[in-house]
């Protein structure tokens, strides 16, 4: 993990490639927004409807992440997954298939927000792409509740580091260690996301997935409040060279990390 605050602004385009969205797919949205509101101060409001009953989570009017409802026959994790940022979803959609990925979901239009396309990588895990249209992505950075990190969590970098170098253009930075597989992937020099390769360390219920890291700003009170709201501590909180991080999942099984900035 490290410090990836958006430098462009947040009504900038995105560079093609930077996480730009988190979106979650739950059964019961209305208890979801219970808890997320509780725990980070969000608010919601109606999004697209292509997909089903959709919201998006604001903070002081600002637009953070987004949640659906899944429909009782779709059988997809419950789980927070990011979407990259694409100028031509159709022709990224195509490389990833072309580099051995698959496309799950569209490419569709999501009414004037914008076009998107649900894939996963060769490994299995799950991503969304994102071509903004009305709506960019997320409206606020570096602040407690709004995301701040992402990070793919799998067996191996090395191939699955090339797949996303070829879709996204992206530069790779591995961390040189023998017992460490990481490597953060950057766009025009600024890290935007990182790939930790985990071997017989990987959850065999999970497989290979993405994680989402949201800010907060007192780690301490933030577990209590999850477990208070129905969610667990499955990492309680530890010092990392970016502050202090804890690894949680919401009433719904969810997983997501929370990190308190050291300034």
């Amino acid at each position: 993990m490290t410090d990836a605050r958006d430098s462009a602004g947040p009504h900038a385009r995105r560079v093609p490639g930077t996480p730009c969205w988190v979106s979650l797919m739950v059964h019961g949205l209305d208890a979801t927004e219970e808890f997320y509101g509780e725990l980070f101060g969000w608010e919601f409001r109606p999004g697209p409807q292509q997909l089903g009953p959709y919201v998006r989570a604001l903070l002081d009017g600002r637009e953070v992440a987004g949640m659906g409802q899944l429909s009782p026959d779709h059988r997809l994790p419950v789980a927070w997954t990011p979407y990259l940022a694409s100028d031509d979803v159709d022709q990224t959609a195509d490389t990833v298939r072309l580099c051995g990925g698959t496309v799950a979901v569209g490419p569709l239009d999501a009414a004037e927000a914008g076009r998107m396309a649900i894939a996963a990588d060769p490994a299995g895990a799950v991503f969304g792409i994102w071509q903004g249209g009305a709506h960019l992505g997320t409206a606020v950075t570096g602040v407690p509740g709004a995301p701040v990190w992402n990070e793919l969590l799998t067996f191996e970098t090395e191939s699955v580091a090339k797949f996303y170098k070829s879709v996204f253009g992206y530069e790779e930075e591995p961390v040189v260690s023998a017992d460490f597989d990481y490597v953060t992937l950057s766009l025009a020099g600024r890290p935007v996301a990182g790939l930790h390769g985990m071997g017989h360390g990987l959850p065999r219920d999970r497989g290979p997935h993405w994680q989402t890291y949201f800010e907060v700003g007192d780690i301490g009170l933030t577990l209590r409040q999850v477990t208070d709201l129905g969610g667990r501590i499955l990492r309680p909180a530890h010092d990392s060279p970016h502050g202090r991080v804890a690894r949680v999942a919401d009433p719904d099984g969810a997983e997501f990390s929370v990190v308190q900035d050291p300034r």
